[in-house]
């Protein structure tokens, strides 16, 4: 077999279905669009939801209550078992976190939560940390460092 006795499978490929040529197409003289009116024109599209005029629904029903979503801060996990890997006494922060992928994506800041069990004792800078996890990381000899959000512990000071 070569190169050029390569073949889709049958019925793999599809003619593209012409529209608007006519009668004998097989789509009929509207060519499947019904006839008149405002979705018969060419370029024409309805954005969702829209109904005619009338007032939609999204809009008849009540809106009650607040949602927080939008404001809350959103942290990324991270159990102290995943500390494991760092050598003893490495300043472990969100930097080293993400180079390593133990944290990925947007976020507002770390939390280091208490799941397993840490035998490193490491300076750990994070965001947020869990009353298990800092027990567990103090009781090694380790420290726990809040930073504040938006990373103003990585920015140098200015001299």
């Amino acid at each position: 077999m070569r190169l050029h006795d390569l073949k889709p499978r049958p019925g793999a490929k599809h003619r593209r279905k012409r529209l608007g040529i006519g009668e004998s197409s097989g789509h009929g003289k509207t060519s499947g669009r019904g006839g008149k009116g405002q979705t018969a024109r060419s370029g024409s599209s309805i954005r969702p939801g829209f109904e005619g005029g009338q007032m939609p629904l999204i809009r008849r029903i009540p809106k009650r209550g607040f949602n927080n979503r939008r404001f809350a801060t959103r942290y990324i996990p991270v159990n102290v078992e995943a500390l494991n890997r760092f050598e003893d006494d490495t300043v472990v922060d969100e930097a080293l976190l993400r180079r390593t992928g133990l944290a990925n994506g947007p976020a507002d800041g770390i939390k280091i939560l208490g799941r397993g069990e840490l035998t490193r004792r490491l300076i750990v800078r994070a965001h947020a940390f869990s009353a298990s996890a800092r027990a567990q990381i103090e009781a090694k000899g380790g420290r726990c460092e809040v930073v504040p959000p938006g990373g103003a512990a990585d920015a140098a000071p200015a001299a």
